[in-house]
């Protein structure tokens, strides 16, 4: 693999933090963009920096890509030639609270970032996208040429906007723009109002975990270190010398798993017994996300690699070593 200099933005996130020390391993030069936002614990967001600079060195910039003068600013020092761009603001139920917020950031943030690249040169824009795009729909697994996307929360409608955005971008100016459909990410740093960090957190507190609906929603839980392998497999693609150079990508594990399956599983890795606490189906919430990743493979080379049980049994012992233990001291 060519080192090459990347800019890297929601860099001290979690995939945005597992990317960049995969960045760093991997020679290239790195900056990082990240405002250290309080949608969760800024510290978590510190750690993670700090864990990144043992894989190796790279800039920082504290900023919001909401702000396009210091996001230009910034692209102008780092003279990437790829983005990896990750910053956004998450999560599907509070985006129905905060849509505007979400608007803001996720799409006219990106549009900053996609102009401030045109403008100075970027070769190449690697989005961050999510399976949330393709909404309540009853084709599975879904596949990158599915005629009808259509989300159901304004944070899956954001994440739409931003790969249209990169496809006119793409479409107007030549630069190439690739859209990564992320499936469930799980594993070490996630974030803690996803599903499998606050049922772990519950279940070690011997407290009860909600269960919206019957538990046969099925998620495509994605490890990792498989969602990083096709980020910079991503950076390697070559686009046809013809046509527009744009192209969508699933990154899932193509293997669903019922909620009631995941409370089993983390039982049995645990080793202690759920308390379920039922609750109506959320708002937002699609029945169950599949990943075809057929496209994937053959272009990307990508294959993910962990089982559930062996990506929960590492994210579990996570879990004990660097958040168990610090709710417990903060508790004394």
């Amino acid at each position: 693999m060519t080192s090459k200099r990347v800019l890297l933005t929601g860099g001290a996130g979690f995939i945005g933090s597992h990317v960049a020390e995969a960045l760093l391993r991997h020679g290239h030069q790195l900056s990082i963009i990240d405002n250290l936002d309080n949608f969760y614990d800024p510290q978590r967001k510190r750690d993670n920096l700090q864990q990144i600079r043992r894989a190796g060195e790279f800039e920082f910039f504290a900023l919001d890509i909401c702000e396009p003068g210091p996001l230009r600013e910034a692209i102008r020092q780092a003279r990437p030639s790829i983005i990896i761009h990750l910053a956004a603001r998450a999560g599907v139920r509070p985006s129905i609270e905060q849509p505007s917020l979400y608007e803001r950031v996720n799409v006219a943030g990106t549009v900053n970032l996609l102009e401030a690249s045109r403008e100075l040169g970027v070769e190449r824009v690697i989005f961050g996208s999510s399976s949330s795009v393709y909404g309540a729909t009853n084709r599975v697994p879904f596949s990158e040429d599915d005629p009808v996307l259509r989300p159901i929360s304004p944070y899956a409608a954001t994440k739409l906007a931003g790969e249209l955005m990169c496809y006119t971008y793409a479409s107007l100016y030549g630069m190439e723009a690739l859209c990564l459909r992320f499936f469930t990410v799980y594993g070490p740093r996630q974030r803690p109002d996803l599903a499998i960090h606050k049922f772990t957190a519950l279940i070690e507190a011997g407290k009860p975990i909600p269960v919206f609906g019957d538990g046969s929603m099925g998620r495509d839980y994605t490890y990792v270190d498989d969602i990083v392998a096709g980020v910079l497999s991503a950076l390697e693609y070559r686009f046809s010398a013809t046509g527009v150079p744009f192209d969508t990508f699933n990154l899932g594990n193509s293997h669903p798993v019922l909620l009631n399956e995941l409370i089993k599983h983390l039982e049995a890795v645990t080793g202690r017994k759920a308390v379920r606490d039922l609750k109506p189906l959320q708002p937002g919430d699609v029945p169950r996300t599949w990943a075809n990743i057929e496209k994937a493979s053959r272009m990307l080379g990508y294959r993910p690699q962990t089982r559930m049980e062996e990506g929960l049994k590492t994210f579990v012992a996570w879990y004990r070593e660097h958040c168990k233990t610090s709710l417990q001291a903060k508790a004394s």
